[in-house]
């Protein structure tokens, strides 16, 4: 159970329908917030209170209720204000002007959800109105009028990301161009014009985690240079995915078999880009245990 010192964190995301509540819910995902999408209000309660018994293990839970709860908002801010008294809430209302909210529908060719036999912008009239107090009564407003659906990501990252929590996960992965390219990667590199511990006796049996064949790889005419001036080219990249929100990137590195220069060298280049701001990383080597 949450202690009284350790209060459940919730965030409610509501706000008028196609301002964006998709996008902000895919956002706090990624920034690892439990995410219960189409909540009616009278179930805040009770999902706090089924949450609060994984303890630490679910610190933080965003619910985004909208306006197909239909009446189910009469009880809104009464059944907030009681939350209030034993968790750290905050309510985040969404908006946009009609014209952008009337474009987004068409766009998508869908009608309002209070639209009925009326127009477009009736339904958005009705909407405005029955969610006016909880617009008053919020604590953050964002007009997403002028924002895409990548800047409307960033700016939820910027408000409610962890000091800790990494801008881009950065994988870096090892392997053989025999057993062919990995999928879903964004980035290749070749080490294959380093010359290949494979045809030295003592290092074909080993790889690129031994200190041995890690060494011969690095002693060799233009590694070092390779290294630091590929991780140099990586920095704008790894600092523009940030700003676009992408929050995973996959850099693949290879050689003939993926067992000993394309490891070697992807330890490296690990070690110096995890140096960078807001970047974790994590090493993978694909082709290691191929015979």
């Amino acid at each position: 159970m949450t202690t009284e010192n350790e209060q459940q964190e919730m965030l409610i995301v509501t706000g008028m329908s196609g301002a964006g509540r998709s996008t902000v819910a895919n956002a706090l995902e990624d920034l690892g917030w439990y995410v219960v999408d189409n909540l009616p209000p009278q179930m805040l309660r009770p999902l706090v209170e089924l949450v609060s018994r994984a303890g630490t293990n679910l610190p933080k839970i965003a619910a985004v209720v909208d306006i197909r709860g239909r009446d189910f908002f009469s009880d809104f801010q009464e059944i907030v204000q009681s939350l209030r008294n034993s968790s750290q809430v905050r309510v985040i209302f969404l908006e946009a002007r009609d014209d952008i909210l009337v474009r987004r529908f068409e766009s998508v060719r869908r009608p309002h959800p209070l639209q009925g036999e009326g127009t477009l912008l009736d339904g958005i009239a009705a909407e405005r109105a029955r969610l006016k107090a909880v617009r008053e009564s919020s604590d953050s407003v964002i007009d997403t009028s002028d924002l895409n659906i990548h800047q409307l990501a960033t700016t939820i990252t910027e408000r409610f990301a962890d000091e800790n929590t990494a801008g881009v996960q950065v994988t870096i992965m090892s392997f053989g161009f025999k057993y062919g390219l990995p999928t879903d990667v964004d980035l290749v590199a070749d080490a294959r014009f380093l010359p290949n511990p494979f045809w030295v006796p003592e290092l074909r049996s080993h790889n690129g985690l031994d200190a041995q064949v890690r060494e011969f790889v690095l002693a060799q005419t233009g590694a070092r240079e390779f290294i630091d001036l590929y991780a140099a080219a990586l920095e704008p990249v790894l600092a523009g995915y940030q700003r676009e929100n992408k929050r995973h990137a996959t850099i693949s590195i290879g050689c003939t078999g993926g067992k000993h220069r394309s490891v070697a060298i992807a330890i490296e280049i690990a070690s110096l880009i995890s140096q960078f701001p807001g970047v974790a990383v994590s090493i993978k080597h694909r082709d290691l245990g191929r015979e």
